[in-house]
């Protein structure tokens, strides 16, 4: 964990879309070009590697894809998670990941700064996956920003090469990023003061 101002915070990103060429991969690669000064981008790629959860596979020994998203999480002070939504709720790669992720006796997602984003091409911007991660990540016990970024109608946000065009929706990217990195300063400030 970070324990000064001036060392760099490290944000992991998650992106619940397994398609390359997905909105939502293009909005978490957004992220790397908008991110402040002082705020290191890492991305977890593995997201179709894990296996869903079943407790029978638990019990048999945490899987080498488990332990390589667990150990992604714990080096990271803060994690942003970006979601399309499929019926309503994020994908079921994304929220394969947060069950592993906070199961115990780890729970790596417990107190850890987190934020959520999502884009769909449809008016809604992604807003029920949004709001079902951010479900599943409170109940797991993570800090969740209440602010978020939804990309609504996304194919007009994005220019034919994927990069984020919208000037408004890359300020709030921007904006959000700042805001994740300064709760993830001061969770690690609270600690210290523990």
């Amino acid at each position: 964990m970070t324990t000064t101002n001036q060392q760099p915070i490290r944000l992991l990103g998650l992106a619940g879309s397994l398609r390359a060429a997905s909105f939502n991969r293009a909005l978490l690669r957004a992220v790397e070009d908008l991110a402040p000064s002082g705020v290191e981008i890492t991305t977890f790629d593995g997201l179709g590697a894990l296996p869903f959860y079943d407790g029978d596979v638990e019990a048999a020994g945490e899987p080498i894809s488990v332990r390589s998203l667990r150990a992604a999480i714990d080096a990271a002070d803060a994690i942003l998670l970006v979601t399309p939504e499929y019926n309503d709720g994020t994908t079921a790669v994304l929220k394969n990941a947060i069950d592993w992720a906070s199961r115990p006796p780890q729970r790596t997602l417990a107190g850890k700064p987190a934020a959520v984003m999502g884009a769909s091409v449809t008016p809604g911007g992604a807003r029920g996956g949004i709001e079902s991660v951010k479900r599943s990540l409170r109940r797991a016990g993570s800090e969740v920003l209440d602010d978020q970024v939804a990309v609504p109608s996304a194919a007009n946000a994005f220019d034919v090469e994927l990069h984020l065009a919208d000037p408004l929706i890359r300020a709030e990217v921007a904006e959000l990023v700042a805001s994740l990195a300064a709760r993830a300063r001061g969770s690690a400030a609270e600690k210290l003061a523990a």
